[in-house]
């Protein structure tokens, strides 16, 4: 089955990493590792925005979370020894981290005090966890990656409930990414980035997933890295090597593509601004933040509240 291509749009950037916060010379552990020791000066990911409207992203290959006001302006928030991937917003306010080396951590924004909320379930480390994301009951979901692909299809997908159980809902992924619920919170979308799929698994009434298939299979480099729900259930998917984020309707069928102006290490995006019409996208080779104008708003993560 083919589709027409879909609609071209143009991006602009909202927000660059200024030159302090540029780290050179001397690349990360994470970097040696994941992309061969590449001088990189960041890793932006994870972009999420709190009630006010400033935008959080992490800095997955030296350890750090930055807040970005509505005007574009960096901050450091933190800078600590991790491997910060993906965000979260909890209904109580507290911003939720997934760390590849350290579990699932919790950041308050106003004092800054960084605390370990999930590290060793069973006293065994998770693989390399990689993102997350909330229902509107306070249960979390989040991926654990580590080094998995088509080589290693041992990849995992845990909910962590509001009343602190944990279970492994999905495993045997080839590097799972980033994941969100569909709007009536009755299946679960999972970026398989090594598969170049994303992934849908439909919950049964007592919560398991059943029938889990694929949403859209993509091609070319890289794959989906982090996704995001419009109000209407389509999927914006960040493609990493393509420089591009990928506009689904809510049956899958491709209807934009926004291309970065900027690098090709599109790595994640969220819906943002006064009406929720803009997609910004954290673009990891340049170390900037791009924003385009779509036709439908994005999901308010924190609708419920």
């Amino acid at each position: 089955m083919f589709f027409s291509p879909p609609q071209d749009v143009a991006t602009e950037v909202f927000a660059e990493l200024p030159s302090e916060f540029r780290k050179q010379g001397d690349p990360s552990p994470w970097l040696k590792a994941q992309l061969r020791g590449r001088d990189l000066h960041s890793l932006l990911e994870g972009p999420t925005f709190d009630r006010s409207g400033n935008l959080y992203v992490v800095d997955t290959a030296y350890g750090r979370i930055f807040r970005i006001s509505p005007e574009g302006r960096f901050e450091l928030l933190i800078e600590y020894d991790g491997e910060p991937n993906g965000l979260a917003l909890h209904k109580d306010g507290r911003m939720f981290v997934a760390d590849h080396k350290n579990g699932i951590l919790v950041v308050n924004t106003d004092t800054r005090e960084l605390l370990t909320h999930c590290d060793r379930p069973r006293l065994e480390r998770f693989k390399g966890v990689n993102d997350l994301t909330f229902s509107s009951q306070g249960d979390l979901y989040f991926t654990d990656q580590g080094q998995t692909g088509l080589q290693d299809p041992s990849g995992r997908v845990y909910r962590l409930t509001a009343d602190g159980g944990l279970e492994c809902i999905l495993d045997g992924i080839p590097s799972p990414n980033g994941l969100v619920l569909d709007k009536h919170e009755v299946a679960l979308y999972v970026a398989v980035t090594r598969a170049n799929a994303i992934w849908r698994a439909p919950f049964m009434l007592d919560g398991t997933p059943s029938k889990v298939g694929v949403y859209v299979q993509l091609s070319g480099m890289g794959g989906p890295d982090g996704i995001a729900l419009d109000v209407e259930g389509g999927l914006a998917i960040a493609h990493i090597e393509l420089g591009s984020v990928w506009i689904m309707s809510p049956h899958g069928e491709p209807e934009l593509r926004v291309r970065s102006c900027a690098g090709m290490k599109t790595t994640n995006v969220a819906y943002g601004g006064p009406d929720m019409r803009s997609v910004y996208i954290t673009e990891a080779e340049t170390g900037t933040i791009l924003r385009a104008r779509v036709p439908r708003p994005g999901k308010c993560l924190y609708s419920h509240q």
